[in-house]
């Protein structure tokens, strides 16, 4: 078992103007490996790197290509989360292409989850709002009872320069704007993960801890709609690590108590990195599931 060190905030420089709506907490600090930890990388939408010969002109299927012009018409804003896309005869009308080839593209994008089938309705571009995109980045679901959404408490949320650390996961340059969000995730009253959030500084200017505060839906959800950024897909390293005494104050739990170490970088359309995560998880009622296929 690792114990915890403090690498999660304790790089982070604060900028001026910092917001904090409650008193400010010391960092809680992601546990670093005390030797050579064994570590899991989980991601959403993993493509397996194949060789590519230098000399060969790469070819692309027909569908493939119909599913790239859609994504890039997701991507551009022509129809926006939870809107209904032009019918598979329209599309196959609009690209020159049969209904067949446009089909085959939308199976591929529903199971990444970039539209979703209605029966009978047609087929609508996927949305954070949507009920079951809720549990989509959220894996750590109840020993008993129903998965549900926790309750969050913010105990920092301030503009500071990224650390090179954090630049680096985040295709950003070292001392680039960045906010920095720290927060208490509470299952029926109960403190269960502490979370700190990297997130870019242009493309999420405005943000402020009033308004996640008076935000009652998912975070992501707040994301989409306000700052038009969706989240693709996430890469996700685990580790399991030893409470450090932050960890044990804000989860209420006694130094050294098993925790689970999270880091993950989600992507929007491009593959662009657009937030950094790191959590600790106490899965004393609670465990990390992920379904693989």
């Amino acid at each position: 078992m690792n114990s915890a060190s403090s690498n999660l905030t304790n790089n982070a420089t604060a900028a001026s103007g910092a917001v904090s709506p409650t008193a400010s907490t010391p960092a809680t600090p992601v546990a670093a490996a005390a030797g050579a930890p064994v570590t899991v990388v989980v991601s959403s939408n993993t493509t397996a790197a194949m060789p590519v010969a230098s000399a060969s002109p790469t070819f692309s299927p027909l569908y493939q290509q119909i599913k790239a012009l859609i994504t890039q018409s997701l991507q551009s804003g022509e129809w926006k989360p939870g809107e209904l896309i032009p019918s598979e005869v329209e599309l196959a009308g609009r690209f020159k292409v049969s209904q067949g080839t446009v089909r085959k593209a939308i199976d591929e994008l529903a199971a990444e989850n970039l539209v979703m089938r209605r029966q009978g309705k047609g087929t609508f571009v996927s949305t954070h709002h949507e009920a079951r995109a809720h549990f989509r980045f959220l894996r750590l679901v109840p020993d008993e009872g129903v998965p549900h959404y926790p309750e969050s408490k913010f105990i920092e949320v301030k503009r500071v320069r990224a650390p090179a650390d954090v630049a680096r996961l985040m295709d950003l340059k070292s001392g680039d704007a960045v906010i920095f969000i720290k927060r208490v995730q509470y299952f029926d009253g109960v403190p269960t993960i502490v979370e700190e959030l990297w997130l870019p500084g242009l493309i999420f200017k405005g943000l402020t801890a009033e308004r996640l505060v008076e935000y009652k839906g998912p975070m992501y959800g707040l994301f989409e709609t306000e700052f038009g950024t969706r989240m693709i897909r996430a890469s996700e390293q685990i580790r399991a690590v030893c409470a450090d005494a932050g960890a044990a104050q804000l989860l209420n739990i006694d130094l050294g108590t098993p925790l689970l170490s999270s880091e993950r970088v989600s992507f929007t359309y491009g593959d662009k990195p657009v937030e950094l995560r790191r959590g600790l998880y106490l899965t004393s009622r609670h465990h990390y599931q992920n379904e693989l296929s």
